[in-house]
């Protein structure tokens, strides 16, 4: 099977050279692995390495508390930072809290051995899902960690034909999950370096909060004495039933979409023709009582000023990040795709989320949140007091470091 998939990662790598010149994305990230090795050059093998390795951005988000941390109490260790999908590297390539930020090169046994070689890192963590045959064999004897892992039966390790690459993971020497069941699936197949330290995420979003950003051209718009409704990473399937639910009610809206393309900013205002864009607030004299940020970077701190969250995705992809507006005590409303996020269920159960399969659903649910007191309160706080709770994930795996 070892043969099999090194096979398989070579024809992988060819068929992405095939592709590339009609991919812009994968062009991008083979010529960023090309270029790995020569960033790697900024690194001194003799400083101390800690080394975080995410698929994309999300993977970052939940490595990224324990980064500071590391860089907050241990300023000795220089930060490298890899990604394997252009979105991950290309949002964060300018990282200021990394050292170095490169592609991680294809998992060959050649790439995966120069790698670790020209790095030589002490701490290596690998974040939620990322398993790379060829890196873990390489890392053998290093303090290689998994973080904010998360994992279900189907997957490949506790089937019979993953039995083989379930022996790999020897090489890591704790495993930080998010869940019980989690740790019990490990367990189940011999693992029992396994601490229940819980997601990461947690611990990010209570630092935002804490930290808010103020944006005073967004707190003019918000004066008046209406309530605001903010639509986060929404996609068009979630403002077309926004634009149905939010009809009788005299409330200011705030769109943030999770595309701001012109295309799809155009779509939005031909939903909503008295809308104002942020890129035009600060020198509006026109009158609306909806907002659209065509911008990115600012959502997680712009839920301090709504009353009720709506998180996008949910009607395609998967929903977004629905902490970032459970961390400053918000209800949450969300499209039905929202299932494979533990999040998601754990607030629905509490009832500080909801989840909606139509306009008139969302108009039902926003009736009772903005003229229920009771109910709302009930939600906002079960929102807030549940990421409190969750809290404490670095400090578990820090505690463990003994660095």
């Amino acid at each position: 099977m070892k043969f099999l998939y090194n096979i398989f990662i070579h024809i992988y790598i060819g068929v992405l050279h095939l592709i590339s010149p009609f991919n812009n994305k994968i062009k991008t990230m083979l010529k960023g692995e090309k270029e790995c090795f020569d960033k790697l050059q900024s690194l001194n093998p003799e400083d101390k390495i800690a080394w975080f390795h995410c698929a994309s951005l999300g993977e970052f988000e939940q490595g990224r508390p324990l980064i500071e941390k590391i860089k907050r109490q241990f300023p000795q260790y220089k930060i490298l930072l890899s990604f394997y999908s252009p979105s991950g590297y290309e949002s964060k390539k300018d990282y200021s809290l990394a050292d170095c930020v490169v592609y991680l090169p294809n998992d060959t046994k050649k790439n995966a051995r120069k790698f670790v070689e020209k790095v030589n890192p002490d701490l290596i963590f690998f974040v939620k899902y990322e398993f790379w045959y060829n890196y873990i064999s390489a890392l053998k004897g290093r303090r290689l960690f998994q973080i904010s892992l998360i994992l279900r039966e189907n997957q490949y390790f506790f089937s019979w034909y993953g039995k083989w690459f379930a022996k790999q993971l020897k090489n890591f020497e704790h495993f930080f999950v998010q869940n019980k069941q989690t740790a019990n699936l490990l367990n189940s197949i011999g693992y029992n370096n396994v601490s229940i330290s819980g997601d990461t995420r947690f611990d990010r979003v209570i630092t935002i909060a804490n930290n808010a950003k103020s944006f005073p051209d967004i707190e003019k718009f918000c004066e008046g004495g209406k309530k605001i409704i903010l639509a986060g990473s929404s996609w068009l399937a979630d403002e077309k039933i926004i634009q149905q639910a939010i009809k009788n009610f005299d409330i200011k809206l705030i769109i943030a979409p999770h595309l701001v393309g012109e295309n799809h900013i155009n779509e939005i205002q031909n939903l909503f023709p008295d809308s104002i864009l942020y890129s035009e607030l600060a020198n509006n004299k026109k009158v609306s009582d909806i907002l659209i940020i065509n911008c990115i970077g600012i959502l997680s701190n712009l839920y301090q000023y709504c009353d009720i969250a709506y998180i996008g995705g949910g009607f395609g992809v998967g929903i977004h990040n629905t902490l970032e507006a459970a961390t400053f005590g918000k209800p949450i409303c969300f499209g039905t795709n929202y299932h494979k996020f533990q999040e998601a269920i754990d607030l629905i159960n509490l009832k500080a989320a909801y989840s909606i399969s139509n306009g008139e659903e969302l108009e039902k649910i926003f009736e009772t949140l903005l003229f229920n007191k009771d109910i709302y309160n009930e939600s906002a706080n079960a929102a807030k007091n549940y990421v409190k709770e969750k809290t404490g994930a670095c400090d578990k795996i820090i505690n463990y470091l003994k660095i």
